[in-house]
């Protein structure tokens, strides 16, 4: 498969919104407008409350220059109100905000996570995307970053624009025009403390947009480190008793160290960077209070406003820097928060790459169809892997409706692989394949799954919300040599660890027996049984499940007994090709399925 380009950042920011922004739309819209209108409530009274403390600074400190105790103390009276209105409206900001946040987080994740489950995405995304170390990371937990401090942008933004308007009003309105003589000319400049702050701010964040964009991509490096970081120690532990079993600790050691070892360079390499806005941050941090009171000092030296108004302009000021440095103060937590849109969207770029119709463009894929005869139809089948190498060359096979069939082969040939293109996991190449419709079908793969919860739960899966009898679960229990978990059908445990290999695989054919499928597709399903156990469970095929269609893969010896025909894979320079040969039923085969089964029973 060709590589596909980079996909720039503003288009990045572009497909990010068009996936978040449907919140407002459809079935979320009333819930998402009304906590919209309920954040954009409290914003304005959060100001409102800012505007009169603003106010109430001037009475108090005119009352104060003038010693007027009876002015003084009746601005006093008034400070517990604003006090309260101030707590009361911020407090109801930050909860409807995290509201807000949980709900579009809520949103984003449900058709994220949707998305990646459906159509099998999350199975075959580890072939053509393998650079998605962990989607579950980008869903859980970027979803999280690039939705959280959005809102609180948002929010920011909408807040320092209103904050800057008002409080620049009152400068123009307070602090009046500075006057001076140049070369013998009065020079007047109206609303100077308005203008002065406004210039103030466009230096302050030109010096922090310079300094901090290179961090972006640094954060970027940094966060896909620690996804890759992660998932070495993910596959780790999932390989646990391998590792153990051959002593392989010392190579995963040096593997670990490794990979921690990339995570420990981007981060140095985003600390460096943050030292250099941190310089910016805190210079301005240090002028950020005395810059007002120079510019002020000289019309309160020459009389001209009262203290009370020197408080209120200084306070103006500084409402109105920190609204128009907003993006200074927050351009890291900015850098931070485009790296994760940047990972959710590359995830949703990948899976719009599992779609049929969108990445195989131009290109060829395989057909599955349906047939009217009940047969399954391979017709003209070349399976390819993702990269576009041929394994299996124009296959032709026509499969009976209740016919058990043996796929074998040397390594390398593509049998799981055409046992996932029979079951619809495998889309790379060209040709149909035909199932049966109306036809019910089962997949046994070698390690079968276990989900959480009680044991009946794990026997019915998937389709634990069926309602199916205790006897013909139990039956079904007994028929494959599980006579003894039995009594703990509503037990709930950590079957996937506590169940050996060969147990999993009884628990597979159990669930065969429960479910009645017409169509069993199974990848080394016996692997982990003994011969005995696997002529038993196999015997299955000639009694409970004699009028199913089989096609299974397998080496061990003794599976051509209970098969009607064998196709073998046979290697070739432009694929492997398929032969095929009838195999003959035994008298021999029928009593050791008996014998099997009764010993399995008793």
């Amino acid at each position: 498969m060709t590589e596909k380009p980079r996909v720039a950042g503003r288009s990045r920011m572009r497909r990010f919104f068009a996936a978040a922004l449907p919140f407002w739309k459809g079935q979320t819209k009333v819930r998402a407008w009304g906590l919209t209108l309920v954040v954009l409530a409290f914003v304005a009274a959060q100001i409102a409350t800012a505007v009169g403390v603003n106010t109430w600074n001037r009475l108090f400190f005119d009352a104060l220059e003038k010693r007027d105790t009876a002015a003084a103390w009746s601005a006093a009276a008034w400070l517990p109100l604003l006090i309260a209105a101030s707590a009361l409206s911020l407090s109801a900001l930050v909860i409807s905000r995290m509201l807000l946040q949980m709900r579009w987080r809520e949103y984003l994740t449900r058709r994220l996570a949707g998305w990646w489950i459906a159509d099998q995405r999350y199975y075959r995304l580890q072939f053509v995307a393998q650079e998605q170390a962990a989607p579950e990371y980008r869903i859980a937990e970027d979803v999280r970053l690039a939705i959280e401090p959005l809102v609180e942008f948002a929010i920011g933004l909408i807040s320092a624009a209103v904050t800057a308007a008002t409080f620049a009003a009152i400068l123009w309105h307070v602090a009046g025009s500075a006057r001076f003589m140049l070369a013998g000319v009065e020079i007047v400049v109206p609303s100077y403390m308005a203008l002065a702050a406004i210039g103030y701010a466009l230096v302050a964040s030109l010096a922090a947009y310079l300094t901090g964009r290179p961090l972006v991509a640094r954060i970027a490096a940094k966060n896909e480190a620690e996804a890759q970081f992660r998932a070495e120690m993910t596959r780790l532990r999932e390989n646990a008793e391998s590792i153990a079993l051959i002593r392989g600790d010392a190579d995963e050691r040096g593997s670990v160290g490794e990979n921690y070892g990339r995570v420990v360079a981007a981060w140095l390499r985003v600390i460096r960077q943050q030292g250099v806005i941190a310089l910016v941050l805190n210079t301005n941090g240090a002028l950020f209070p005395i810059v007002p009171l120079l510019l002020i000092a000289p019309k309160y030296l020459a009389g001209d406003i009262s203290l009370g108004a020197v408080m209120q302009v200084v306070a103006a000021f500084s409402a109105v820097q920190a609204a128009l440095i907003w993006f200074v103060d927050n351009f890291v937590r900015l850098a931070e928060w485009f790296a994760s849109v940047t990972r959710v969207d590359e995830l949703q770029e990948a899976l719009e790459g599992l779609d049929i119709g969108t990445i195989m463009e131009g290109e060829s894929h395989i057909a599955v169809e349906e047939s009217d005869d009940g047969a399954i139809h391979i017709d003209g089948l070349s399976i390819a892997h993702s990269n576009g190498r041929i394994v299996i060359a124009d296959a032709n096979v026509v499969i009976e409706l209740g016919e058990k069939v043996l796929i074998v082969g040397e390594s390398g040939t593509g049998k799981s692989t055409l046992i996932r293109a029979l079951a619809g996991l495998w889309p790379w190449g060209s040709g149909s394949i035909a199932l049966p419709r109306g036809k019910s079908l089962a997949f046994v793969p070698q390690k079968p799954y276990l989900p959480m919860g009680n044991l009946r739960t794990v026997l019915l899966y998937p389709e634990a919300e069926k309602p199916v009898p205790d006897e013909i679960v139990i039956a079904a229990l007994k028929r494959c040599g599980l006579a003894y978990l039995a009594k703990r059908l509503d037990d709930e445990d950590k079957w996937d660890r506590i169940l050996s290999g060969g147990e999993r695989q009884r628990v597979a054919f159990a669930r065969l027996v429960i479910r009645r499928p017409d169509i069993i597709i199974m990848d080394e399903a016996t692997s982990a049984l003994d011969e005995d156990s696997q002529t038993a469970l196999l015997g299955l095929f000639e009694a409970e499940l004699a009028d199913a269609t089989v096609i299974s893969v397998g080496h061990r010896p003794g599976l051509e007994e209970f098969h009607d025909r064998k196709i073998t894979l046979e290697k070739r320079l432009a694929g492997a090709q398929l032969t095929s040969r009838r195999l003959g039923k035994s008298l021999w085969r029928l009593f050791k399925t008996r014998k099997a089964a009764n010993d399995e029973a008793a």
